[in-house]
């Protein structure tokens, strides 16, 4: 018999979403200092044990409301599905990879700016999204698309000197992560 009801569906997804939201109110509350501290990335020295820290944090913090609502809008419509198929493990490494991955290029390409949002996780869900479903040895048109549109609005952005390289660096490399994840990972199988 299956329970009726609300069900939290998507643990991982979820959980990320309401950690971030915790970590905004509080930030607020405090005056910044909470966000500034633990979840923005800046160039520190690597003898900080909060360098390592941030470099997994800083996808937890958000400048505004809006910021905040803008990420997690687009979390919540890609990631239970992503979490469905791939399961919850799969998909919290490919958040934790994105986070990583991001944070280390930004400290040596990007070190005179901070940097702190989920903007790489969301472009990262957004291309592993593209790909799911697909067959062994094919390229989904979804993939070519959405990565021309997202990826290729990115670079172009940067290109015409935006002001916001930094940002856009996250979501192209959170991008290729996700592409390459659903390259990685078999979607778990129906249960």
């Amino acid at each position: 018999m299956k329970r009726r009801g609300i069900v939290y569906n998507s643990p991982v997804v979820l959980t990320f979403s309401l950690l971030s939201l915790a970590v905004l109110l509080i930030s607020q509350a405090t005056g910044g200092a909470l966000m500034n501290r633990y979840f923005t990335l800046y160039r520190s020295s690597w003898s900080d044990p909060l360098t390592y820290l941030r470099l997994f944090t800083h996808v937890l913090g958000h400048a505004s409301g809006e910021h905040y609502s803008g990420n997690i809008m687009l979390l919540l419509l890609t990631g239970p599905m992503l979490e469905e198929k791939y399961g919850s493990r799969r998909l919290l490494l490919v958040m934790l990879c994105t986070a990583l991955t991001t944070g280390i290029l930004h400290l040596f390409l990007f070190p005179q700016y901070g940097v702190l949002g989920a903007s790489g996780i969301v472009f990262a869900f957004i291309l592993l999204s593209s790909i799911t479903g697909s067959r062994s040895g094919q390229i989904p048109l979804t993939l070519i698309v959405v990565a021309v549109l997202y990826l290729g609005g990115e670079v172009l952005d940067a290109a015409l000197g935006t002001n916001q390289e930094a940002s856009q660096f996250a979501h192209i490399i959170g991008g290729v992560v996700g592409a390459a994840s659903g390259y990685l990972f078999l979607p778990r199988r129906a249960e």
